[in-house]
Parts: C-alpha cells; sequence; structure tokens
C-alpha cells in the first residue's frame, strides 16, 4: 500500500494542487488509515483528475483543451483519422483501464472509512470520474466491457465480452445523478462538484441522442428496456434547463463586447477573476509550483504544427448586424482585409486581425505566417507573453485552462431543443441570447430561421450532409463560432455522422496572385508572394513567400492558401466513427469483438 501512496502523492507534482489539497497532513499517513480517513480518500481521488485533458493539438481521440485540430483548425500536419492508412494497433491506443482500476479501488474500499457523510461524498467523486472514464470509451469504440469493481488476475469478469453502449450509458447516468445529489453545490473552480456533474451529464446525453439519432442506432432486443434518441435529447435539455436555472453560473460579461470573450480564456488565475462566474471547472496552472503548458508556443513557434483557422470557419461567422457573410457579393474572393470588417465580435477574439494587439501591449501586428499554416492566426487561449515574454517560451504558459464551462451548457440545452423539435423562441433567449451578447451581438430569432443556410450545406466548403434543418443548422455555426479551439469540434463531427466533412479542402486566406500585401494595412508590407525565380530583392516585406514551396494556392498562382492541395482527407463510414480494438487485446481475451470494419 506504501508504494501506491507514493505514487498518489507524487502524481500531485504532475497534476497541480487542488483546493483541498493542503488541508492534510497528507506525509503522516499509514497504510492502515489511508482509505479510512477522509485525508487518505482525499489523496487517492486527486490522482483522478489526470484523466482530464490538456493542451495536445493532436490527439483527438483523448480530447484536448486549448486546441481542435478538425475541419475548423488545421495544421502543417494532417489527422491520422483522415489519411486513410490506419492500421489495427498490437496494444494501447486508448483501450488502457489503469485510471478505471485506481477509481474502483477507492469504492471498493470505502467500507473502511466510518464517518457516513465522507464516505458518501467520494462515492460521489468517484462515481463522477467513473462516468468521464466511460463517456470517453463509449465516444472512441462503442461497446466497452463494463466493470463497477476492480478485476484481478483471477477474476473471470478480466474476460467479459463487450457490454451495449446502452447497458454503459445507463450506468453512466446512474453514477453521474448519485454524483448531481451528493456533491458539493459551492463553486469550486477547481475541483468537481454537482454543478460539473450536471455540465457532464449535459454532454453525455446530447452526444448519445445526437449519435443515435443520425447514425440510426437501434439497441439489439437482447437489451431490455432500452432507450431512444429523443429520450437522451431529452434528458439533456433538463439537465442543462435545470443548470440554467438553478446553478448561479452565468456568461461572463463586463459589457466590453470587444474584449471580454478574449479574456475568458487569457485569464491567469479563475479563482481570482469574475470569469469565474462562468467557468465550472479548469485546469490550475502556475509556473511557480512547476505546472505550466504550452499554448502560448504553439501559437507563436515556427516549429508547433503552424495552426490556423480554415476559410470555412472563418465563412461561417455571422455579420455583426446578424446577417450571413456568406450573402454578400464575391465573398469566395474577398480578402483578408475586407472580409474581416464588421463580423461577429469573436472573430477577433479568436484570431488576429486588422488591429490586433496581444494583451498588456500597444504595438499592432498583423498575421505571422511563420505560425499559421492558413493565414488565420489563432489567438484564443493566448495568455499576456510575461516578463521577458517567458510565457512564449516552450512550455511556460501558466494561464487556467476551462475543461466545463457554462457556455457549452447553453448551447447543449439549445441545441437538445432544437433536435427535439420543441424549441422555442425563449428557449434561444435563455441560451442563445446571453452568449451573443457578451459580444454585442443581436439575438437568434427564431421566427427568421426558415431556410437552410446554403452554405452550411454546401458539400465543397465541407457543409453538413446529413442535416437540413435550419434551426438545427445555426445552432451549430453558433457551436462552432463560441466552442471553436475548445477540443469538441471533433466529437461534434461524430455525433452527427459527417465524417466525410473532413474530406473537403481546408482553405486559408485568399489571394489574387503574385504580389505585395499589407494584411492590416497599416502601412507596413506584410507578406510578398512571388512565383520561382522572379524574387525581387528590393520588395520589403515581413514574410516573402514563393508559390509551390513556402506557399500552396488553390488555383497554384492565384486562390486560397492551399497547404493539403495534394493530400485530401480520406473517411470511410464504414468504419472511422470508432477506433479499432488493439489486436493484443483480442488475442488476451477472445471474447472482444474488433469494431466492424477493422481488420489486421
Amino acid at each position: 500500500m506504501k508504494k501506491i501512496l507514493y505514487i498518489i502523492l507524487a502524481s500531485f507534482v504532475l497534476f497541480g494542487c487542488t483546493e483541498k489539497l493542503n488541508k492534510f497532513p497528507l506525509a503522516q499517513m499509514s497504510d492502515g488509515d489511508f482509505f479510512a480517513s477522509e485525508a487518505g480518500l482525499q489523496a487517492f481521488s486527486n490522482s483522478f483528475y489526470s484523466m482530464f485533458p490538456g493542451d495536445s493539438r493532436d490527439n483527438v481521440r483523448d480530447g484536448m483543451i486549448a486546441f481542435d485540430n478538425c475541419d475548423n483548425i488545421y495544421g502543417t500536419a494532417q489527422l491520422k483519422e483522415v489519411k486513410g492508412n490506419r492500421q489495427v494497433p498490437n496494444s494501447e491506443e486508448g483501450w488502457v483501464w489503469t485510471k478505471l482500476r485506481t477509481v474502483n479501488t477507492m469504492l471498493d474500499n470505502l467500507g473502511q472509512c466510518p464517518d457516513p457523510a465522507v464516505r458518501t461524498y467520494y462515492e460521489a467523486i468517484g462515481r463522477f470520474f467513473r462516468a468521464y472514464f466511460y463517456y470517453n470509451k463509449i465516444r472512441v469504440f462503442g461497446d466497452v466491457p463494463f466493470y463497477d469493481h476492480q478485476v484481478g488476475s483471477a477474476d473471470a469478469d478480466l474476460y467479459k465480452p463487450r457490454d451495449n453502449r446502452e447497458v454503459v450509458m445507463v450506468k453512466i447516468i446512474e453514477d453521474l445523478e448519485f454524483a448531481i445529489a451528493n456533491l458539493s453545490s459551492e463553486h469550486t473552480v477547481y475541483t468537481v462538484n454537482k454543478w460539473t456533474a450536471m455540465a457532464l451529464l449535459s454532454r453525455v446525453t446530447l452526444f448519445e441522442g445526437t449519435f443515435r439519432k443520425y447514425h440510426n442506432y437501434v439497441v439489439p432486443d437482447s437489451v431490455k428496456n432500452a432507450h431512444d434518441a429523443a429520450w437522451y435529447l431529452t434528458k439533456c435539455a433538463e439537465v442543462s434547463e435545470n443548470f440554467i436555472d438553478n446553478s448561479n453560473y452565468k456568461i461572463y460579461s463586463t459589457g466590453n463586447h470587444k474584449e471580454d470573450y478574449r479574456m475568458l480564456f487569457a485569464a491567469d488565475k479563475f479563482a481570482d477573476h469574475a470569469a469565474a462566474n462562468e467557468v465550472i471547472l479548469a485546469e490550475n496552472y502556475n509556473i511557480s509550483y512547476g505546472k505550466s503548458h504550452n499554448v502560448n508556443n504553439i501559437l507563436f513557434a515556427t516549429t508547433m504544427g503552424c495552426l490556423g483557422m480554415s476559410r470555412k470557419a472563418v465563412a461561417s461567422y455571422l455579420m455583426a448586424d446578424g446577417s450571413r457573410f456568406t450573402d454578400k457579393p464575391g465573398w469566395e474572393t474577398m480578402q483578408f482585409y475586407e472580409e474581416t470588417q464588421g463580423r461577429d465580435p469573436r472573430l477577433a477574439q479568436s484570431i488576429v486581425t486588422p488591429g490586433f494587439k496581444r494583451i498588456g501591449e500597444s504595438v499592432t501586428q498583423a498575421p505571422w505566417f511563420t505560425s499559421t499554416i492558413s493565414g488565420y492566426q489563432l489567438t484564443k487561449f493566448q495568455q499576456a507573453p510575461g516578463e521577458a515574454y517567458i510565457h512564449d517560451a516552450n512550455g511556460k504558459s501558466d494561464n487556467d485552462l476551462i475543461i466545463f464551462r457554462a457556455g457549452e451548457v447553453y448551447l447543449n440545452f439549445a441545441e437538445a431543443k432544437a433536435e427535439l423539435g420543441t424549441i422555442t423562441q425563449d428557449d434561444l433567449d435563455k441560451s442563445i441570447t446571453p452568449l451573443r451578447s457578451r459580444v454585442g451581438m443581436p439575438a437568434m430569432i427564431l421566427a427568421n430561421i426558415t431556410e437552410a443556410d446554403p452554405f452550411l450545406i454546401n458539400k465543397e466548403w465541407g457543409g453538413y450532409q446529413n442535416c437540413k434543418n435550419p434551426v438545427v443548422l445555426e445552432i451549430r455555426r453558433e457551436r462552432l463560432v463560441e466552442l471553436g479551439q475548445e477540443g469538441h469540434r471533433y466529437n461534434d463531427l461524430l455525433r452527427w455522422k459527417e465524417g466525410k466533412i473532413l474530406e473537403a479542402q481546408m482553405y486559408g486566406m485568399y489571394f489574387p496572385g503574385p504580389g505585395v500585401y499589407d494584411l492590416d494595412r497599416d502601412g507596413n508590407n506584410d507578406v510578398y508572394i512571388y512565383e520561382a525565380g522572379k524574387l525581387d530583392e528590393s520588395v520589403k516585406a515581413t514574410y516573402k513567400l514563393e508559390l509551390g514551396k513556402g506557399i500552396f494556392l488553390s488555383e497554384d498562382t492565384k486562390g486560397m492558401v492551399n497547404f493539403h492541395k495534394n493530400t485530401p482527407g480520406k473517411w470511410d463510414e464504414a468504419k472511422d466513427y470508432f477506433y479499432p480494438v488493439p489486436s493484443g487485446e483480442i488475442q488476451l481475451n477472445p471474447n472482444l469483438v474488433q469494431n466492424p470494419g477493422w481488420t489486421i
């Protein structure tokens, strides 16, 4: 037991402190009272927080806090999920159960604690994390074996088959409802509480309801009392509305339409920031105790994938008056300065646009073409540079990163109601309107949404092919804009059965041809594009890019930036919505069945 204790305590250095961490003399714990005391249970359960994602930008399977890498944001390296050459791995690749065993270990040993209130609280903590663990397994693999206890080497359950996803989803919901009933209702930004469990239940039921609807999933007859898509969507609408009405979390706003959205993600410490009114749970970072991440470096470095927003995503943002940008004549060939004027203010708070200044600085900047593949340089989650630009260094960012926030729950509510066909203007006013009001955008008016935006369903642009409901589409637009770069997009495409979107060409800024461009019109040349052998050394510009080498355009000598022009994405509808079960696991347990379409 001492070995386990040392491992758990060591993990605190890696995963950071929480609000309860330092209240007990952990170093004085002995084997005998490890699960018998609140101190021991607290120490053990703090390791569960390592389940939450970090700032990874290249692993959509496990999720990420501060980046998408999908159709709205992309980099020099394509997702392995769309290369068309994935193979069945021999081991791991997400099929790892260590963290579940840790949770079940605590739950199985709660009887050692004599205090019933403490036992109940930590059971709620354990069941929250078990639900979180299994939700992520369902997303990735579909059917998985469900374990609610420790499994030893001699346990027959070690060789059980995969349980149907309905069985697992019911267990997830039971766990979360227990957590909701027994966790604290106090707002605790770095530890899970009742409202975190409600936010997770909102996320889980929306995923499952829309997955079943768009994949036409039918539960086998062998599973009794199964629920359909509408049941899950209704559950999502109910828990989300309960959260909105009763949690006292609000959409963060100071009335500064041009800064509030940006500062929600750039805030250093939510424990000391008014944005905590929206943030349900965040990852706590602080360089002073050795815990930091790499977001600023990813946004500025030339060797970190050069992520950028796609032109499709940029075009999806509405005009500031609520009209559609893609209804404007000639939008397809509109250049950077013109296309960024008069838009939804969230665009200028998500990417570098004309007049952009870093937090705390007075000098304007144009996009860094050495740091973005598309020309649309990301700024969301970018914190102030810090003394001697320390936060821009590799692994030296330390602003808190959001795991759950109220804005997502508001969007979940609106989407669930729209999918059920029961949404009203009152529903929009309590969900979408606060998000838009933060940035000074007009409300979404249900009566005005009478037909699908042609751009949102345009296949060439990577539009949706399995949904033509205009209200649902507008809420999806809002979700892309509001939650962009927060790690949701790939999972959204999975549940909507829109994987084919990832085969569409990935575009960036439009350039009419070789020449010199002052992107932000500040009087300084930002980009000089020239053809091979025609470089004019006398031209002064920040970035000198040779066609076909330093920059690739969709029509060779003109068009949109098109880095992956010759390597379009590939998506197999028959298999790519799930990851394969590792072959080694099937050899160890012949009762496991491989996901459809995957062969060794």
